[in-house]
């Protein structure tokens, strides 16, 4: 028999729903955090709003939780002597052009036992009791990989050449700490990857073309790789008329190549065109002037952009029922 559902108005319902509805926005430059990521298409997606991900309420609680936790390790870290600053609201950034930056959790003077006049940047995560033990048997680099190049962009973007990471179990309250020594090849690799990412017009290829493989299984962009393979965001990242650019903004080529306001990239506007390689229609190039795109869609040739009687918007398109383009229904072009 199946379980009966919980009802959404219990507390818990109530708490979740509330911070389901105040998401926030998808960040605009691609974070230090993410460089580790194994997959470029990820990336890119996640650069250009394409999917956004979109957690539960209890899992944003658990998010809230860690960045919480952040105070008690920097009040552990000067009980004991460390100096820290640059925490919480006073975080420092580094920068690295084309779209590449981040934020530090701190920055370390001294205190570290055993390098007490070392400088350190700071890195702090909490794990479940499972991601914990494997990070106490393996280490850093080969258990959190993610975490580990963070850490490296961090050294490379402040030039300290010493990191410690400090890990809390979110069951028991242990603590692991490891110091990370500066590796100026991989941090090199890991911020000319994101550049790379972050400037190309074109989709990359997945992390691997089997739906079931592990690392693909969960990720949010499954749908679009493996099923879909359709965006549902309209904004100005996921309109073929934008272009990244290496000094860290974007372009529009409908209006004259003109620099597109932050706020602007959130909302797109009415001309805005799909990327080709964010819907899984043949593309067929554009009118004459490049402010529409045609689509081979169900047979037929449709024109994207700003709508009129001839030309059906991006909204419009990506809500079409099935089967709009049927022979007898045949777009005007």
């Amino acid at each position: 028999m199946a379980a009966i559902p919980e009802p959404n108005n219990t507390l818990q319902g109530l708490i979740d729903a509330h911070y389901e509805r105040d998401q926030g926005r998808p960040r605009p430059h691609l974070g230090a955090s993410l460089l580790g990521h194994p997959c470029d298409r990820w990336l890119w997606l996640s650069f250009r709003w394409a999917v956004v991900e979109h957690f539960p309420g209890r899992i944003l609680r658990l998010f809230e939780r860690g960045q919480r936790e952040e105070e008690s390790i920097v009040s552990w870290l000067r009980a004991v002597g460390i100096e820290i600053h640059s925490t919480g609201g006073e975080q420092s950034r580094v920068d690295f052009g084309s779209h590449v930056s981040g934020s530090l959790d701190g920055i370390i003077e001294g205190g570290v036992p055993g390098a007490e006049k070392t400088r350190h940047v700071a890195e702090f995560k909490t794990h479940s009791l499972k991601s914990f033990n494997d990070l106490k048997s393996k280490g850093v680099l080969e258990a959190k990989p993610q975490h580990y190049a963070q850490m490296q962009a961090y050294m490379m973007g402040t030039g300290i050449n010493r990191a410690l990471y400090v890990a809390v179990c979110k069951d028991n309250d242990e603590i692991y700490s490891e110091r990370v020594r500066f590796d100026k090849t991989a941090a090199e690799q890991i911020i000319q990857r994101g550049k790379r990412i972050a400037l190309t017009e074109r989709m990359p290829e997945p992390l691997s073309p089997d739906p079931s493989w592990w690392q693909c299984k969960f990720c949010a962009a499954h749908d679009f790789c493996f099923g879909s393979k359709t965006t549902k965001e309209i904004n100005c990242r996921t309109c073929a008329h934008s272009t990244p650019m290496p000094n860290s903004t974007w372009t529009c080529a409908r209006w004259g190549n003109a620099e597109i306001p932050l706020e602007e990239q959130y909302k797109g506007c009415a001309s805005h065109v799909l990327h080709p390689d964010l819907v899984p229609w043949q593309w067929e190039g554009g009118d004459e002037n490049g402010f529409y795109a045609v689509y081979v869609i169900d047979g037929q040739r449709v024109m994207n952009g700003e709508p009129d009687a001839h030309v059906f918007s991006s909204q419009e398109l990506l809500h079409l029922p099935e089967d709009s383009f049927g022979e007898e229904e045949a777009i005007p072009f």
